[in-house]
C-alpha cells in the first residue's frame, strides 16, 4: 500500500516558500509541492521567474517534487485565467472585479484555477475519500483569520504547518533568507482586483507596459458590458479607470490591506 499523500499547495510566494525550505530540512514531512499556475500569461511575471529559476532548482537538490500544474480542459487544451477573461464573446467575469462602490463582486478564479486544479492532481495521484491526501497551505499566524476559510474537497484533509510551528510572514522571509535563497515577490495574478493602491503604482512605475495591459484588460471587460447594457467595473476600489485612479509619478505610503498577496500561500481568499 503506497504511502498517504502529504503535498503543499505552493503558490511561488514567500510563505509558501518558506514551507519549500522547512520541507526540504525536514522539519515539516511534505515531499511533495503543487502549484496550480493560472497561466503564464496571467501569473505575476516575477513569480514564474523565481520559481524556474530558484524554486525548482531548490526543490530538485533537496529531493522535494515540485509539479506546476496546468488547468486541462476536457479537450485537452490549456485554459488561463486571461484567457478565460479575453476569450471572444465571453460574458465571464471569474475574477473579483469591483463595483462602482468599491465592492469586489462574486468570482470562481481560486475554485477553478487554484483549488479545482490541485484537487485532480491529487485524485490522480491516487487520493480518494477513504484514503485522502493532507494538503498544506501557507497560512502564517498574522494570517489566521484565513483559516478556516478554505473550501475543501472530499478527498482532501488540510493542515497549516505555518500555524502549527508558530511562524509569521516575516519569518518565513528569514528561513528563506538563511536558506541563501532571495525572497520571492508576492504572489498573484498581474490583473488582481486585490492589488493595494502602492502595488499598482509600483506596476505603474517599476512595469509601465504591464501596467498598460492592466488597463487594457479593464477597458476590454467595460466595452462587454456596454453592449449588455451593464454598470461599469474595475480593477482598483476607487470607482474610476485604473489610468485616472493611479496618477503617474505620484507614490503612495504603504496601507493594510489583508487581501494583497493572498496567492503567496499557494489560494487566494475564499
Amino acid at each position: 500500500m503506497s504511502a498517504p499523500i502529504r503535498s503543499i499547495s505552493y503558490g511561488g510566494g514567500v510563505q509558501s516558500t518558506a514551507l519549500l525550505v522547512l520541507a526540504a530540512q525536514r522539519r515539516i514531512d511534505f515531499p511533495l509541492f503543487l502549484m496550480a499556475n493560472v497561466g503564464d500569461d496571467s501569473e505575476n511575471p516575477a513569480t514564474l521567474r523565481y520559481v524556474e529559476e530558484y524554486a525548482r532548482p531548490f526543490a530538485a537538490e533537496h529531493g522535494v517534487e515540485l509539479a506546476v500544474l496546468d488547468r486541462v480542459k476536457r479537450d485537452g487544451t490549456v485554459e488561463t485565467l486571461l484567457g478565460r477573461l479575453t476569450r471572444e464573446g465571453s460574458r465571464s467575469l471569474p475574477i473579483p472585479v469591483r463595483m462602482s462602490n468599491g465592492a469586489p463582486g462574486t468570482r470562481s478564479c481560486t475554485a477553478d484555477f487554484k483549488i479545482k486544479v490541485i484537487a485532480r492532481e491529487l485524485k490522480r495521484r491516487g487520493a480518494s475519500e477513504d484514503d485522502p491526501a493532507t494538503i498544506g497551505i501557507g497560512i502564517s499566524v498574522d494570517e489566521i483569520h484565513r483559516a478556516n476559510n478554505r473550501r475543501t474537497e472530499p478527498h482532501e484533509r488540510i493542515e497549516y504547518p505555518l500555524l502549527d510551528l508558530g511562524l509569521r510572514r516575516i519569518d518565513c522571509a528569514r528561513i528563506i533568507a538563511e536558506a541563501r535563497l532571495p525572497v520571492p515577490p508576492k504572489s498573484s495574478c498581474w490583473f488582481c482586483p486585490f492589488h493595494r493602491p502602492e502595488t499598482w503604482h509600483d506596476q505603474r512605475r517599476d512595469e509601465p507596459e504591464l501596467f498598460e495591459k492592466s488597463c487594457q484588460l479593464e477597458e476590454l471587460l467595460n466595452e462587454r458590458r456596454d453592449v449588455l447594457g451593464k454598470d461599469h467595473v474595475f480593477l482598483t476600489r476607487f470607482g474610476r479607470p485604473l489610468r485616472e485612479a493611479i496618477p503617474e509619478g505620484v507614490d503612495v505610503l504603504p496601507m493594510f490591506d489583508e487581501a494583497d498577496g493572498a496567492c503567496d500561500s499557494g489560494y487566494c481568499f475564499t
